[in-house]
C-alpha cells in the first residue's frame, strides 16, 4: 500500500501486541507513572481533578466565563481565549495569561499554533557546560535553542518579554536526583537561580502545525488530553554525570499518512526533526502504550500506526540521574513558549527526502531511508536483475526485494547465512562456486558494520567451508574467520533449539537468516538441481531453520537465487513452475520474507554488500538506526569502503575455489568461470557496474 506518495508497504499493527509484553526476550522494567498528583498531566488527565477540579481544558473557559460580569472586565488576551481559544493566541499574550496564574493550563500542546515551543532545564552554573556538551551529543532528544548565563531569566534571541521564572504554566523541582514537588512559580528560588544557568530545547509540539497542515488528525489534541511520553531502552550518549535512556512522545498516524509526517516533521530539527521509530513499541523497550511514563494515554484509532519521536523531556532524566542538589525542569506538556515561527522548510536534495518502508509484520516495524538512496539500491536490483543464461528468471522479480531485504539487514544485529549446493553430485566435493563468493561478500559489509556473522552448512562440507573462509581471511576479503555452524534435525524443536537460547522464541540468536545459492526443499521433500536429479542425500535440512524463523516474532529470511530451486525461492514458486525449464519438480517449497533475484547468485551477494553499504551512508537512515542520539556514524566510511567486494578479490577467491575442487554450476568446469559464465568479462565487469553505482 502507498502510503503519501511513497513507498509505505500494507501492514496492520494487532493492537494485542501494543498492551503486552516486549517483544523477543527484551523485557523492560515495569513501567510507572511516576508523576504525583498535581504535576500537570494534561487536560482531563488522572491529576487533572486534583489540579482544578476534574473539568478539564474546558474548565477554563467556563471558570473565565462565570467569573467575568461583563465584556469590559476582559483584558485583550482572556478576549480571545473566549472567541479562539489558545490555539491562536500569540505566544506574548500565552505567556501573560500563564505568568499572572489568571487560568489552569495544565499542557501547551495544540497552543500557540506555528510558534515554537520549549522545554526547560536549569542547572547549576558548575554543571552547565557538560549538559551542552550532552545536548550536542543527542541533539534528537535535546535541541539547543539557546544557553542563557548564570542569573538571566530572559532569552532574548527567543522572546522579546519574558521570564523563565513564570512563563511555564508548571515546573518540577529536583534535589538530589528526586523529585520533591511541582509549582506553578520559580520566584520563591529566586536567590539560587542566580547560580543557574537555562537551557531551552527543541520540542514536537512546535511542529503540530505542519502534521495539521499536511492533513494529519492530532490525536492528543483530538481527545483533550496531553501527548504520551515513554522512557525506552535506548542508552543516550553520556557525557560526564549526564547518562540516561532516550525519552520518547508517541503520535498515532493513520497508516496511510506515515510518509507524510515524516516529510512533515524531518527538517523541523529544532522540533526533533523526523521520527525515530515507526511500529511496535516493543522495539524501543515498551511495554504498554496504556501506560505512559509522562503524561496521558493517546488512543489510536482503527488503522493507526504509532510513531514515536524523541521527546526533550529526555533532559528531565539526566537532571535525575545527575542527582545535583538543585535543579528545575518544566513539568512534561508544561512547554515555554517562544516568539520563533516555524518557518516553512523546502526539503533540498533527494538524500533529504524521507521515505518509509515496512520490513516486519511481527513486530510491525517501518524503516527510513532517503530517496537517493533507495534510487541507488533499485539501481543495483536492476542490474543484477539481468538473464545471462537466458533461463526466464526476469518472471522471478519482485520490485524493491533487494532494498527491503537490506533494511531488515541494517537493523539487525546478529545474521545467519547458509549457502552450498551440491550440484555435481558424481565429483568431490560436489560444491558449485556460485554461492559461496556472494555469501562472503555478505559476511565481510557485515563484520565492518560490526554485527555478529555466522555460517552454517552442511556437516559433511564443513572441513570444505572452514577452508574457504580461512582463505577469506589470508587474502584480506575478511576480517576473521566466520563461526562456522552446522545443523542435524533430530527431533521437532531442534530448529527452534538451533535459532534461540534454551528454545525460547523471545530469546533468538539471529535477528536475520540469509540463504544464497542454497539447495531449497521442493514440495515433494526433496532436493533437486537444475537437471530434475534429486541431490537429497548430500544436502542437510537447513530450511527447518527458515520455517522455524517463521514462528520466531522479530526474525526475518532472505532467499537469493538465480533458478527457483533455492531455498528462500518459495515466495515466488508459482512463477517458477510456470517459467523456468523443470520447475514444477525442481521449484523451491519454503519461503523467506525476501526474495532477490539475480542472474548469478554470487551477483546478488555483491550487491546485498553494495545496498548495506549506501544505507550506512545515508544519513536519514543512519539516524534512525542510532534513533537520534549519539553521532553520526559516517567516520566509519573508510572501514566500510574497504570490506565491499572487487574484482581483485573475487578473481583470488575463485582461484582459491578452484584450488579446493569447487566446478563451475553449469559446466562443471575447473576454469575462471562461474555458471558457465567467464570471470573476465562477464563477473569482473558486474562488479565494476555495482561499484560505479556506488560513486554516483
Amino acid at each position: 500500500m502507498e502510503a503519501g506518495g511513497g513507498a509505505v508497504r500494507g501492514a496492520r499493527l494487532d493492537s494485542a501486541r501494543l498492551g503486552g509484553p516486549t517483544r523477543r526476550g527484551r523485557e523492560a522494567p515495569r513501567r510507572r507513572r511516576d508523576l504525583p498528583p498535581g504535576s500537570g498531566a494534561g487536560w482531563g488527565g488522572p491529576w487533572r481533578a486534583q489540579e482544578v477540579g476534574g473539568a478539564g481544558r474546558l474548565k477554563d473557559l467556563t471558570t473565565l466565563k462565570n467569573e467575568v460580569k461583563t465584556p469590559k472586565n476582559l483584558t485583550k488576551a482572556e478576549r480571545m481565549l473566549l472567541t479562539g481559544g489558545l490555539k491562536s493566541l500569540l505566544p506574548h499574550l500565552l505567556r501573560r495569561i500563564i505568568r499572572c496564574n489568571r487560568h489552569s493550563i495544565s499542557n501547551t500542546s495544540g497552543m500557540a499554533e506555528g510558534y515554537k515551543q520549549a522545554n526547560i532545564v536549569i542547572l547549576h552554573k558548575s554543571l552547565a557546560d557538560d549538559f551542552e556538551k550532552f545536548c550536542h551529543a543527542n541533539n534528537g532528544p535535546l535541541p539547543l535553542l539557546y544557553r542563557s548565563k548564570p542569573g538571566d531569566w530572559k532569552c532574548p534571541s527567543l522572546s522579546s518579554d519574558s521570564d523563565i521564572r513564570t512563563d511555564c504554566p508548571q515546573y518540577r523541582v529536583y534535589e538530589h536526583g528526586a523529585f520533591t514537588r511541582s509549582v506553578k512559580s520559580l520566584k520563591e528560588y529566586s536567590e539560587q537561580l542566580k547560580d543557574m544557568v537555562t537551557f531551552y530545547l527543541g520540542c514536537s509540539f512546535s511542529f503540530e502545525k505542519a502534521i495539521q497542515n499536511a492533513g494529519i488528525p492530532i490525536r492528543n489534541v483530538e481527545q483533550e488530553c496531553n501527548v504520551s511520553m515513554y522512557k525506552t531502552a535506548v542508552p543516550c550518549y553520556s557525557i560526564s554525570t549526564f547518562c540516561c535512556n532516550l525519552v520518547v512522545t508517541m503520535r498515532p498516524i493513520p497508516e496511510s499518512k506515515l510518509e507524510a509526517a515524516v516529510l512533515a516533521t524531518s527538517e523541523l530539527k529544532e522540533a526533533h526533526g523526523a521520527p525515530i521509530h515507526i511500529g511496535d513499541p516493543g522495539l524501543l523497550g515498551i511495554q504498554d502504550l496504556s501506560k505512559p511514563d509522562y503524561g496521558d494515554p493517546v488512543h489510536l484509532h482503527p488503522g493507526d500506526i504509532p510513531v514515536f519521536w524523541a521527546c526533550g523531556v529526555t533532559g528531565v532524566e539526566a537532571v535525575i540521574n545527575c542527582r545535583s542538589p538543585l535543579a528545575f525542569t518544566h513539568s512534561p506538556g508544561c512547554m515555554f513558549i517562544t516568539d520563533l515561527k516555524n518557518d516553512s522548510v523546502t526539503v533540498g536534495s533527494s538524500s533529504e527526502v524521507p521515505q518509509v518502508y515496512c520490513i516486519s509484520q511481527d513486530p510491525l516495524h517501518y524503516s527510513m531511508v532517503s530517496a537517493e538512496a533507495t534510487q541507488k539500491i533499485k539501481n543495483l536490483e536492476n542490474l543484477i536483475g539481468i538473464d545471462p543464461g537466458d533461463r526466464g528468471i526476469i518472471h522471478l522479480h519482485r520490485p524493491d526485494e533487494l532494498l527491503k531485504a537490506c533494511l531488515a539487514i541494517s537493523h539487525a544485529r546478529s545474521v545467519l547465512i547458509t549457502t552450498g549446493f551440491p550440484t555435481h553430485f558424481s565429483y568431490e566435493p560436489p560444491e558449485e562456486n556460485d554461492g559461496p563468493p556472494g555469501a562472503l561478500a555478505i559476511a565481510a559489509m557485515l563484520q565492518a558494520l560490526e554485527k555478529d556473522v555466522a555460517i552454517v552448512t552442511d556437516q559433511r562440507a564443513m572441513d570444505l567451508n572452514k577452508k574457504i573462509i580461512d582463505d577469506a581471511v589470508q587474502l584480506g576479503i575478511l576480517k576473521r574467520p566466520v563461526p562456522l555452524l552446522s545443523y542435524r534435525r533430530e527431533n521437532a524443536d531442534s530448529a527452534l533449539t538451533f535459532l534461540c537460547e534454551n528454545g525460547n522464541p523471545r530469546r533468538p540468536r539471529f535477528d536475520h537468516l540469509i540463504a544464497i545459492e542454497r539447495a531449497g526443499m521442493a514440495a515433494d521433500g526433496n532436493y533437486y538441481n537444475a537437471r530434475k536429479v534429486n541431490i537429497k542425500h548430500l544436502v542437510d535440512p537447513i530450511d527447518d531453520l527458515f520455517l522455524a524463523a517463521q514462528t520466531i516474532p522479530g526474525v526475518t529470511t532472505t532467499g537469493v537465487g538465480d533458478g527457483g530451486n533455492e531455498l528462500g525461492m518459495g515466495k515466488v514458486k508459482e512463477a517458477v513452475k510456470k517459467h523456468i525449464k523443470n520447475g514444477d519438480t525442481i521449484a523451491c517449497d519454503v519461503e523467506a520474507d525476501f526474495t532477490v533475484v539475480a542472474g548469478v547468485s554470487n551477483w546478488g551477494g555483491y550487491a546485498i554488500a553494495s545496498a548495506l553499504y549506501i544505507l550506512s551512508t545515508c544519513e536519514i537512515h543512519d539516524r534512525y538506526l542510532r534513533k537520534a542520539v549519539g553521532f553520526p556514524q559516517l567516520l566509519k566510511k573508510k572501514i566500510w569502503l574497504s570490506a565491499l567486494p572487487s574484482v581483485t578479490k573475487e578473481e583470488k577467491l575463485l582461484k582459491a575455489l578452484v584450488q579446493h575442487g569447487v566446478r563451475s554450476g553449469k559446466t562443471a568446469s575447473l576454469e575462471m568461470e562461474v555458471d558457465g559464465l567467464p570471470f573476465y568479462d562477464t563477473h569482473s565487469l558486474m562488479i565494476e557496474k555495482l561499484l560505479q553505482e556506488l560513486k554516483q
